[in-house]
């Protein structure tokens, strides 16, 4: 069994170690600190974590404002609420100036389990990717989530770091090396490449095992930057491989399949099999039964290759 973390804890606890060392960074939570772990952060520098109430447009206006200063505000909020209901704000008042603030939010995607549809973001990717020059990643566990904390404050402008509330594999050891706009490939192939984000990633490799079984020979890719889209990566596998899945915990309209789909189109058309949720609501249920229930799991990656392979 593979040792599991949220990758929302990753977050927290990360928060902290930069703050050590970067006494510029501040922290801004709409009460929601102990479910985004922004609260170790709260306990070691109180005078540099705002609680902003429920209020997420006010929350982003006002991190907009602390960017102005020349410091590096981490804001987070539920996925839903943060790229949902504070959309205007982070557009006018973070994108649109260019501002450098780190919108951080936790509990995207379906595996928010029973919080239910209202709760589960599965349109955030897509918001994020149509604002200009918005950095957008989705860390595959909590040594990638580390290591994007991490980077981000050093990297100048807006960026959306999504994370998850369920516990997932650790993939990575401290060898691992992230960087922004670089997809890194975990398993070689030439027959497919199954491209995953988040979640997905862990979910992708264990599919590369079970079409090994039958014959298949699957590359798999962990896209942790959705925008700037490493471009180079997916040409390779386009050009080395029959045909591409992407996968991901996210629509399949206007995520990481739609990134890929929009390259390819232009550049080399190629067969790209988009497997996310199919444009409907989420329900309520534990983290893990939704995964299944939506068929996001390695069986039904494997399927998608399986049903398209010639």
């Amino acid at each position: 069994m593979m040792e599991k973390k949220a990758t929302r804890l990753a977050f927290g606890e990360s928060l902290v170690e930069l703050g050590k060392i970067n006494e510029n960074v501040v922290v801004l939570d709409a009460d929601l600190t102990k479910s985004t772990m922004t609260t170790f952060f709260q306990k070691e520098f109180p005078n540099r974590h705002l609680n902003m109430g429920i209020a997420e447009a006010n929350m982003m206006a006002t991190a907009a404002g602390i960017a102005s200063t020349g410091k590096i505000p981490f804001v987070s909020t539920f996925a839903i609420f943060a790229a949902g209901r504070a959309f205007e704000q982070i557009r006018n008042s973070i994108a649109y100036p260019k501002l450098n603030v780190k919108i951080c939010p936790t509990h995207a995607g379906i595996s928010v389990g029973e919080d239910g549809g209202s709760h589960q973001s599965i349109e955030d990717i897509a918001l994020m990717r149509t604002i200009p020059g918005m950095v957008v990643l989705s860390p595959a566990d909590a040594t990638e989530t580390r290591q994007m904390i991490l980077e981000a404050a050093k990297y100048e402008g807006p960026m959306y770091i999504r994370l998850g509330r369920l516990n997932v594999p650790i993939l990575f050891d401290e060898s691992y090396e992230f960087k922004i706009g670089k997809a890194v490939e975990l398993k070689e192939g030439n027959d497919v490449a199954i491209i995953a984000t988040g979640l997905m990633v862990a979910e992708a490799i264990k599919a590369s095992e079970i079409l090994k079984e039958k014959g298949i020979s699957a590359r798999v890719i962990n896209m942790s930057t959705i925008k700037p889209l490493d471009n180079d990566a997916v040409l390779k596998a386009a050009n080395e491989c029959k045909f591409i899945v992407t996968s991901e915990e996210h629509s399949v309209i206007g995520g990481l399949g739609s990134a890929v789909s929009d390259f390819l189109s232009s550049v080399r058309p190629t067969l790209v099999i988009k497997h996310g949720i199919n444009d409907v609501f989420g329900q309520s249920a534990d983290g893990d039964t939704m995964l299944d229930e939506y068929h996001l799991r390695a069986n039904d990656i494997a399927k998608l290759v399986l049903d398209n392979y010639k």
